[in-house]
């Protein structure tokens, strides 16, 4: 029985470091200063979503373990939610609406992401421009350099061993890196 304890506590704890791996990647300075990603709490929030989408896109190909630890990131990342939200001054009757607000929107970018990758460059460039962009006016190089950010991010994500990703040491792609 305390073996399942210990085993369950370190696999959230792993969850943790890759929710807080994806919040600081979100958060990179680079996002909101040369790729045009407005330096909100939308903006961020969309950051999040983006690279959620990235994360569960690599654990999506494999079995058990990763579908399991998706799940306790997508779960903390909702505690998280819940939590700002709370100390927003959200009293409990608007916060069940509110995260279903999130969840909706979380999955359809997660959505509009995965099928704009699918169809290539412009299909991707539309679903960025619909949801990561929506809200202000940007470049077309900006766009493009997204495009090349996430493409990018997933070769990159899929580079690594499953096996190092499982134990949360995940390398996201550097912002500096993109060549425009």
């Amino acid at each position: 029985m305390y073996t399942w304890i210990k085993k369950r506590r370190y696999q959230q704890k792993i969850a943790s470091n890759i929710y807080k791996l994806i919040v600081d990647q979100a958060r990179s300075k680079d996002f909101y200063l040369t790729y045009g990603v407005p330096d909100t709490e939308l903006g961020r929030f969309e950051m999040i979503c983006l690279h959620c989408y990235l994360i569960f896109k690599r654990f999506s190909k494999e079995k058990n373990e990763a579908s399991k630890l998706s799940q306790k990131v997508h779960d903390l990342m909702f505690a998280d939610f819940d939590q700002t939200l709370r100390e927003k001054g959200i009293g409990d009757m608007g916060i069940g609406k509110r995260i279903k607000s999130l969840a909706r929107n979380l999955y359809g970018r997660i959505d509009a992401y995965e099928k704009g990758y699918l169809a290539g460059t412009s299909g991707l460039y539309d679903a960025l421009t619909r949801n990561l962009y929506a809200s202000v006016t940007v470049t077309d190089k900006e766009v493009y350099k997204m495009v090349i950010y996430v493409n990018n991010s997933i070769n990159h994500l899929f580079d690594q061993d499953i096996e190092k990703l499982l134990i949360g040491e995940i390398d996201f792609m550097s912002t500096e890196k993109i060549v425009e």
